[in-house]
């Protein structure tokens, strides 16, 4: 069987909730590309050098973005940092910046990056004392976006980092019941079990790539990402929490360029798995091959689960509306009328960045 049943289907333009947009000569590389995915409407992460901790620092960036590509619903956060006060929050709200996002310590690439003023930007160790924040997150309807991992410390690995933190996750949400809270990138069958037993305000985003991948796979460099992948039993919970309908999971890329060269060794390989030019495309090929391998039956993947998916339950979570990101339509065409490529820039210097699945076939999108 196939999935032929997705030609020419007329489908909602995809959302994505979690994109990673650099800044200067990789933002005008990266941005161009977001169209391509068959996307109008992303969800920008905050980790830039030096992060931004400032709603000014956010619009900045959103215009910079908007000059890019002016087809595109930029949706902003800050970074959760000990700059962060209730009243950067109420400021945020009246400023229109959608969340927050926070990264556990020792993960994220711009940690302990020091700003001008000499303050080190590190990830977050303890919720405690950003409390208030949340409380005034909660009052003002702003989201939390989680990194859910804790950090590598003591016999915390890269492979427990996810489920170990869940306690926590759980413990925020009791505190602040009407916080909306986003676990971002889920890769265990444990953390979809977790955001299921939570109430509406919890949902889950899921990756492109982790639909594919295994641990196995992150030995390649272009596939190695943080979180990484876990066994074949948690893909296949992933593959399953897609399709399921359930609105409490939808898209997010996690889409991540680095500079080859930063993917290809050295002292540390860069984490991060760029989808961006292919996102709604590798997410039907990645449920293609489920079904293909058995994991999920072809019947239960229609057009209408796809769509809840990769954009109607997003835009709900987040309230996004929709005069501000039109009702633009994709339709899918022919399975292996397109490969994926990498992306470069000739000029001033030669960035280039991998793609994900590189080298292979996958489908054509149209706007309509």
């Amino acid at each position: 069987m196939s999935f032929q049943k997705f030609l020419g289907v007329q489908l909602n333009a995809s959302a994505d909730f979690h994109v990673h947009l650099r800044d200067g000569a990789m933002t005008n590389l990266v941005v161009p590309t977001i169209r391509s995915g068959g996307v109008n409407t992303v969800y920008v992460m905050p980790n830039l050098v030096p992060p931004v901790t400032t709603v000014q620092h956010a619009l900045d960036y959103r215009r910079r973005l908007q000059a890019l590509e002016p087809r595109v619903n930029f949706l902003m956060s800050l970074f959760l940092h000990e700059t962060i006060i209730p009243e950067t929050i109420i400021e945020a709200k009246q400023r229109g910046i959608s969340g927050v996002k926070s990264y556990p310590a020792g993960v994220v690439t711009t940690n302990n990056t020091s700003s001008s003023t000499g303050k080190a930007f590190s990830g977050v160790v303890d919720y405690t004392p950003y409390y208030p924040v949340f409380e005034e997150m909660q009052r003002q309807d702003i989201v939390l976006n989680l990194h859910g991992e804790c950090p590598s410390i003591g016999d915390i690995t890269a492979m427990s980092a996810e489920e170990r933190f869940i306690p926590t996750f759980v413990e925020l949400h009791k505190r602040f019941p009407t916080l909306r809270i986003v676990c971002e990138h889920l890769t265990t069958a444990v953390a979809i079990e977790a955001v299921k037993k939570c109430g509406p305000t919890v949902a889950g985003t899921i990756t492109a790539h982790h639909l594919f991948m295994i641990l196995d796979d992150c030995f390649n460099p272009f596939c190695f990402c943080k979180p990484v992948a876990k066994t074949k039993a948690d893909r296949d919970a992933l593959l399953r929490a897609a399709v399921s309908g359930n609105p409490k999971f939808f898209f997010g890329s996690d889409s991540a360029p680095h500079p080859v060269q930063a993917k290809r060794g050295g002292d540390k390989v860069a984490a991060g798995v760029f989808t961006q030019p292919y996102t709604t495309q590798n997410v039907l090929d990645a449920l293609e091959q489920a079904c293909d391998e058995g994991v999920l039956n072809f019947e239960d993947v229609t057009p209408e689960v796809f769509e809840g998916f990769m954009s109607n339950f997003g835009r709900a979570f987040y309230g996004v509306e929709e005069q501000k990101d039109g009702k633009e339509t994709i339709v899918l065409g022919k399975k292996g009328g397109v490969s994926i490529e990498n992306i470069q820039e000739l000029q001033a210097g030669g960035l280039e960045v991998v793609s994900f699945r590189n080298g292979q076939k996958t489908w054509g999108i149209r706007w309509v």
